[in-house]
């Protein structure tokens, strides 16, 4: 699991100081591939995306009031937010039920959504590199009159990430090692990491159902 655009979310009925270890499975379409357990704390990393303050209509990922399932985790519920001087969300808090570790519900109720999250306590940094279409068009060539193919080049084929979370695991990655990254995409270790400085790149994404749907609302305002 990893975290590119962090989001604090910290659980106020967790215990402090307490940490778990949850069982994560480590390839859910081959189970030879075995598990592996990953550190569950009271502070946690997850998605920028992952939380609305005001949820759009058919948004199902963690906002005020909100339930949901933290992957391998528990099920938590929004119970308020802090901001900076700017009115922007820079921490989620939550309550979690003791009773659905590792996801279940034992009285049978169903969450919609289920998000990714790493241990703040113990994930650490990374760069990671987003990779685009180099051009905008599939045929570079095509051009308008007057231009040529540079004016095809896409200015966002390339997007730097710093400050990334990275669950523990990924330390042992070497050069050229290929993983996934859960709901994000595939990803490989660039040669340019270091033992000081891990960074990865995106060599295929995933498809993210809801931002094309918030695309498409924010495009018919």
């Amino acid at each position: 699991m990893a975290v590119l655009r962090p989001l604090k979310v910290v659980i106020d009925n967790y215990p402090e100081g307490q940490i778990e270890q949850m069982e994560a499975v480590n390839n859910p379409e081959d189970p030879s591939m075995g598990t592996r357990m990953v550190e569950f704390s009271r502070e946690l990393y997850i998605e920028q995306d992952d939380f609305r303050e005001v949820p759009p209509k058919g948004y199902y990922r963690l906002s005020p009031g909100k339930e949901v399932r933290l992957r391998y985790g528990y099920l938590v519920t929004c119970t308020g937010v802090v901001k900076n001087d700017a009115g922007e969300v820079i921490e989620v808090h939550c309550k979690y039920d003791p009773a659905t570790k590792g996801g279940n519900t034992p009285d049978g109720r169903k969450v919609k959504s289920t998000i990714h999250w790493v241990s703040a306590a113990h994930a650490f940094d990374a760069e990671v590199r987003l990779y685009d279409n180099l051009f905008l068009k599939e045929d570079p060539n095509d051009a308008e009159p007057g231009k040529d193919w540079t004016d095809n080049l896409n200015p966002s084929s390339l997007e730097v990430l710093t400050n990334c979370k990275m669950e523990p695991s990924l330390r042992d990655a070497k050069p050229g090692d290929r993983m996934q990254f859960e709901r994000l995409g595939y990803f490989c270790v660039d040669p340019d990491t270091t033992p000081e400085k891990m960074v990865f790149n995106r060599t295929i994404g995933l498809r993210d159902t809801w931002a094309k749907i918030e695309k498409k609302q924010k495009g018919a305002q």
